[in-house]
């Protein structure tokens, strides 16, 4: 774990984050995407083929407002920060709670559930801070590797067939796993295969509840099959249908102008003869 957790040599910060306008739009339930700079987020990247390696829940005041133990540690560790926590899995620590502020210095985006209902809402921010303490599941790590390289070498027919991989306790979670669990416990979709039910192969009709019935317009219609938590990865939440991508550095802030831009034109004239 040290080796893995080790950062790499260089990183490169694409935009910095103003994380006081992160403050002022992130609401409780939101996924925020970390391309972290350690060699396991390197392997992570590689084997999923996206910029994102890790992915934390947003719960805010969730600990100082429900006081007790956890509270007080959070105050004593985090100080006003502590008005501001991710819950996450990682390597060394299983599931903890974190500030926002961990990742100011990484490239980060903000992913948003579409109307997600109240009571789900609540839900989910209680089963998140009671897996505080969860230990993580480092199995996954290699299984899920052995199953996306069997996946790249599989007809693309066959690649949506899915097994469970990692540890069977469903207290052993990884960072996507752990978010996995929790938008499933209350039927939100992630990042779901749909099939359609004027193509899906002969078989005993599912349940009434099990389908889903909208107007034949949306491209929604079908039966949608979760995939288990522990095939996740951080890009699912990037690449859902259902997750908002929240910009919070600049174009909330309703003011951007890209003419009042001052481009560096002279650095960027390629060298005569070339």
């Amino acid at each position: 774990m040290r080796f893995l957790t080790k950062p790499v040599a260089t990183y490169d910060l694409r935009v910095g984050n103003d994380f006081g306008r992160l403050r002022g739009q992130i609401q409780k339930g939101d996924v925020l995407l970390v391309e972290g700079d350690e060699r396991v987020s390197a392997v992570i990247k590689y084997l999923t083929q996206s910029s994102w390696s890790h992915a934390a829940i947003y719960v805010g005041d969730e600990l100082v407002r429900r006081g007790g133990e956890l509270s007080e540690v959070a105050l004593e560790h985090f100080g006003e920060d502590a008005r501001h926590v991710l819950v996450e899995a990682i390597l060394e620590g299983g599931v903890v709670a974190s500030p926002i502020s961990k990742y100011a210095h990484l490239n980060v985006r903000l992913c948003r559930p579409h109307r997600l209902r109240k009571e789900d809402l609540r839900s989910i921010l209680d089963e998140a801070v009671g897996s505080i303490g969860w230990p993580y599941d480092q199995r996954n790590i290699i299984d899920l590797a052995f199953h996306l390289l069997r996946v790249s070498m599989l007809p693309r027919n066959r690649q949506l067939e899915a097994f469970t991989v990692g540890g069977r306790a469903s207290s052993r979670v990884i960072c996507t796993s752990l978010l996995g669990h929790l938008f499933h416990g209350v039927d939100y979709p992630v990042l779901p295969r749909v099939v359609r039910l004027d193509t899906a192969p002969e078989e005993a009709p599912a349940p009434w509840w099990r389908r889903i019935r909208p107007s034949p317009r949306s491209p929604y219609a079908g039966v949608f099959h979760r995939r288990h938590p522990t095939l996740l990865t951080p890009r699912d939440f990037d690449l859902s249908p259902f997750f908002e991508i929240v910009k919070f550095n600049v174009i909330d802030s309703g003011g951007f102008d890209y003419r009042a831009i001052d481009w560096a034109h002279a650095l960027e004239e390629p060298e005569s003869g070339s």
